[in-house]
C-alpha cells in the first residue's frame, strides 16, 4: 500500500493516513495476536508518534499485545521520558491510554538477549560483497521477537553512509542485531566509502541486510516514512523489500539536494537530536561528497559535549583517520570493533597513507563544547562555537562558503555525478 498523494503544500495530510492504515487492518487480522513494534530511537526525525498512535487506534482492542522494541543499534538507551516524546505521548496518556504498551530497549550489550538464526557462509559473503570479503559471518538477532506472533517495523527512510538507504529491515541489521553481523557490515561499508554508498539503493551492505534478515521465520510488515522533518512525504505499507524499495525512491526525490560546484567551507548546523559525534557525524556524511579537495567541514554543535555515549574508550584510544590508514596496518588495530573503525572512517572522511603519512581529503572541525585537547587527541579539528557567528558564513556561496541548516538528514551531490574518490 502506497500513500503519497501530497496537499498544495508538498505534505500528505494525517486525515489521508488515518484512512488507508485503517483501510490496511481491515484486511488483515491481528485478533489474538502479540504484535512487536520495532521503532527508531530520537536520533531519527518524522512523524514516528503520528503513526503509531494510528496504528494503536486500529488494532490495539483486537490484539493480545501490541509492544514497542527501540532499534538502538549500539546507542545509548532511552529513558520512559525519551520513549514518550519518540511516540508523542503525554505523562498522563502513558498512564491511561497507552498503559498496556510496553517499552523495550534493545539491550545490545547483554550477549544474554541475542539468539542465532544462522549463518552466512563465506561463499556467499563473497559473492554480496563483491569479492571484498570472505568470511563466515553468525547472525544474531535480539530474541524478544519470538515472543510475538509477527512484528512491524515502523521509520523513516533517508540517503544512509553504510547501506545506501536507511529503513526497512535496517531496523533489524544493526538496529536490533548481535556484534559480529553490525561489525561486518558497518565495515564494509566503510571499505566501499561513504560517497560511493550514500544515496545508493541496492548497495552490497543492503544485499547483505537482506540476506540476514531471510534468516528470519517470522511474519513482519513494514511501515516506511518518508518525510521531511516532521512533514509527511509518503509512507509505505507491507512487505518490507517492496515498500523498502518504494520508499527509498521518493526518499530519492525527497533527501537529495544536488549543487552545481563543490565548496571550500562549508558550515553543517547540526540538530539538537544528534546529542554526540556518533549520531552528529551524519554531518559529514550527507556533505562530504560537495566539499572541495582540501576543502573544511565544521560540525557546529554547540549542544554537544561528548563524542560517544556508548564507544568513547575506543575512540578516544584510536582517534579518527581515513580508511586507508586502517586497512594498511589492520594488524595494529585488530582488537578494535571494526563497527568502530568504520565510524572512525566515516567522520574523518576519504584520504591516503601513503609512507606512513595520512592525507585526508577533507579537514574536519569540531565546533562543539568538547574540548580542544580532546578534538586534538582524536585527530579532529577544533574551534570555539562561541566564536561563531552563523550569519559571517551565510550568503557567501560565491566565495566558496556554505551554510546547511537541520545538516545530517539531506544528502548533498554535485549535479555533475562526480563522486570523490581516493587518489593514489
Amino acid at each position: 500500500m502506497v500513500i503519497e498523494k501530497q496537499n498544495k503544500d508538498g505534505i500528505v495530510p494525517i486525515e489521508q493516513v488515518r484512512k488507508a492504515i485503517g483501510t490496511f487492518f481491515s484486511k488483515h487480522d491481528y485478533t489474538g495476536k502479540r504484535i512487536l513494534l520495532i521503532i527508531p530511537d530520537n536520533s531519527r526525525s518524522g512523524p514516528i508518534g503520528d503513526i503509531f498512535k494510528i496504528i494503536f487506534d486500529n488494532i490495539e482492542s483486537k490484539t493480545k499485545a501490541l509492544d514497542c522494541l527501540v532499534a538502538l543499534g549500539t546507542h545509548q538507551p532511552m529513558s520512559e521520558e525519551q520513549f514518550r516524546t519518540r511516540l508523542d505521548i503525554t505523562s498522563q496518556e502513558r498512564t491511561s491510554k497507552y498503559a498496556s504498551v510496553k517499552f523495550f530497549n534493545h539491550e545490545w550489550e547483554k550477549p544474554e538477549s541475542f539468539i542465532s538464526v544462522g549463518k552466512i557462509s563465506a561463499d556467499e559473503i563473497e559473492s554480496l560483497s563483491n569479492g571484498l570479503f570472505r568470511e563466515e559471518v553468525d547472525v544474531k538477532i535480539n530474541k524478544l521477537i519470538f515472543d510475538y506472533d509477527e512484528f512491524f517495523i515502523l521509520g523513516p527512510v533517508f540517503p544512509h553512509e553504510v547501506v545506501g538507504f536507511s529503513g526497512g529491515h535496517k531496523y533489524l541489521f544493526p538496529g536490533i542485531a548481535g556484534d559480529e553481523i553490525i561489525h561486518f557490515f558497518h565495515w564494509l561499508g566503510a571499505v566501499i566509502t561513504n560517497p560511493h554508498i550514500n544515496g545508493e539503493k541496492w548497495t552490497q551492505t543492503r544485499k547483505v541486510v537482506e540476506k540476514s534478515s531471510s534468516l528470519i521465520k517470522l511474519p513482519r510488515k513494514l511501515f516506511a516514512v518518508v518525510a521531511l522533518d516532521n512533514d509527511l512525504k509518503g509512507i509505505f505499507i507491507g512487505d518490507p523489500v517492496e515498500a523498502w524499495e518504494r520508499a527509498a525512491d521518493l526518499s530519492a526525490q525527497t533527501h537529495v539536494t544536488y549543487v552545481e560546484k563543490p565548496y571550500n567551507t562549508i558550515l553543517g548546523i547540526a540538530p539538537k537530536m544528534y546529542d554526540d559525534i556518533w549520531t552528529a557525524g551524519k554531518v559529514m556524511y550527507k556533505l562530504e561528497p560537495i566539499v572541495a579537495d582540501g576543502g573544511t567541514l565544521i560540525i557546529y554543535a554547540p549542544h554537544i559535549d561528548e563524542v560517544c555515549y556508548s564507544h568513547a574508550k575506543w575512540l578516544d584510544k584510536i582517534g579518527y583517520h581515513t580508511r586507508d590508514y586502517y586497512l594498511k596496518q589492520m594488524d595494529k588495530f585488530k582488537d578494535v570493533p571494526r563497527g568502530i573503525l568504520a565510524h572512525s572512517t566515516h567522520v574523518r572522511g576519504i584520504g591516503t597513507f601513503i609512507d606512513g603519512v595520512e592525507k585526508p581529503r577533507v579537514n574536519v572541525i569540531l565546533a562543539t563544547r568538547i574540548p580542544k585537547e580532546r578534538c586534538e587527541k582524536i585527530n579532529l579539528g577544533y574551534m570555539n562555537p562561541d566564536d561563531i557567528n552563523v550569519s559571517d558564513y551565510e550568503n557567501r556561496e560565491d566565495e566558496g562558503i556554505l551554510v546547511v541548516q537541520h545538516a545530517g538528514e539531506v544528502l548533498h551531490r554535485l549535479s555533475s555525478g562526480y563522486i570523490p574518490t581516493i587518489k593514489e
